[in-house]
């Protein structure tokens, strides 16, 4: 990697990098409409007469490009301009959700339509993600990894709280496909955002094919990523069955239904956007560790809910599980960027990607299997013991403790100007 030519000077922190705010200013403008586009998306398959079946082959066809291509990504965000691969990937996303708001305007939109659509913007999605990764180490020094990762989510997390609120006014008022020719234009912007980045591409000389090779090689021989890469995969699998799936079942049944089930999801981005907040002050040593022990604070709500506690002790350990996921978010995402060189990075995390993502349709699978031999309460639990273990077990691994935040490059600039 060119790091001379795409790095800023190492002096200054992340929001005096001209380069760093517009990648955050891009990120926090597709945010606000995808975080409005699930709703407007659920309508859209309501509106042309789908139903449970539909949205299911629609949230599918979404979900698995990100899983086959992921990697794809990964291995050309180690040879390719990551800058450019982000502005292309919004772009195709801004026609797909342009092409579906018209299907839906012009009332020609079928389930095999949106579906399709749903595909392009999962390819999207799975060249951005691996190339955003690396993008933030371009453009931060090392020492300042920690508050731009944190600094990139604010907003974002922010966002996530008013944008479904804001999306069922749109989709109330003037139908989902304002929401979804909104979603359209703010990947369109965000593209136009990314396109002035111009971060340099690696020099490459090997074959794609060997890339790949090197990086699962990588992978396999950093014990603490491919441990932490397939605890993750459990805990997020546990955390969609108990939480998103059974949750609302749950609030229907034994509290007051979407009153109190909104509540819940309020709480949960709360905890998020207080996550990020704690992120901003707070700098652990022990990043990794850190990651490990607060992610496993997913487990209160599953538990909160199965154990059939009142309301006001759902929506805390709603607010903390939020709290520790972001924490755990943004001290993995650090530990990773210094701890994996730029050259593989794209490559190591698309693996880590994939394993989480293969999580979503196992989480469901195993609970649709579950819930014929136990009630959804027990399952519940069963979700909140499970992500309790696999933290417990992951805590057992040596290297866990190895993994801590870079200090060289702090101690190295001190006496430089500016430092």
């Amino acid at each position: 990697m060119k790091a001379a030519a795409t790095h800023p000077a190492t002096s200054l922190t992340p929001l005096r990098v001209a380069a760093f705010r517009r990648f955050v200013l891009a990120n926090l403008v597709s945010t606000t409409g995808s975080a409005m586009a699930p709703l407007a998306l659920a309508y859209a398959v309501i509106g042309q007469g789908g139903g449970a079946g539909s949205l299911g082959v629609v949230l599918a066809t979404n979900s698995v490009p990100t899983i086959v291509f992921t990697v794809a990504g990964g291995v050309l965000a180690d040879r390719l301009s990551r800058s450019r691969i982000l502005f292309l990937g919004n772009l195709l996303s801004a026609a797909a959700q342009a092409t579906l708001a018209v299907l839906v305007a012009t009332h020609h939109a079928t389930t095999v339509s949106i579906a399709a659509c749903g595909f392009v913007s999962g390819i999207a999605v799975a060249f951005t993600a691996p190339a955003a990764t690396g993008v933030v180490g371009q453009l931060v020094a090392a020492e300042h990894l920690q508050q731009a990762n944190a600094l990139v989510r604010l907003p974002n997390n922010a966002v996530k709280v008013l944008g479904p609120v804001v999306g069922g006014v749109i989709v109330a008022v003037g139908g989902p496909a304002w929401a979804l020719s909104w979603d359209a234009f703010t990947f369109l912007v965000a593209a136009l955002l990314l396109l002035g980045l111009r971060l340099d591409a690696p020099v490459t000389t090997a074959s794609a094919l060997a890339d790949l090779r090197a990086g699962w090689a990588g992978f396999r021989a950093r014990t603490w990523l491919w441990t932490y890469t397939a605890a993750g995969t459990v805990v997020v699998a546990a955390w969609l069955a108990g939480f998103q799936l059974l949750g609302p079942v749950v609030a229907t049944e034994h509290y007051s239904g979407a009153r109190s089930w909104g509540l819940v999801q309020g709480a949960f981005a709360f905890g998020l956007l207080a996550g990020t907040v704690v992120c901003l002050r707070w700098r652990p040593h022990r990043l990794l560790t850190v990651a490990v022990i607060t992610g496993s604070g997913l487990c209160l709500p599953p538990a909160a809910l199965g154990t059939g506690l009142d309301l006001p002790w759902v929506l805390l350990g709603a607010v903390l599980a939020g709290i520790g996921l972001d924490v755990a978010i943004v001290a993995w995402n650090t530990a990773l960027q210094q701890h994996v060189p730029q050259a593989e990075l794209g490559r190591l995390s698309s693996f880590n990607g994939v394993g989480e993502r293969v999580a979503i349709p196992l989480g469901y699978l195993v609970t649709a299997l579950a819930a014929h031999a136990w009630d959804d309460r027990t399952v519940l639990l069963v979700c909140a013991g499970a992500i309790a273990a696999t933290t417990i077990l992951n805590l057992c691994v040596r290297d866990v403790y190895r993994v801590n935040r870079v200090r060289a490059c702090r101690d190295a600039l001190d006496g430089a100007p500016g430092g």
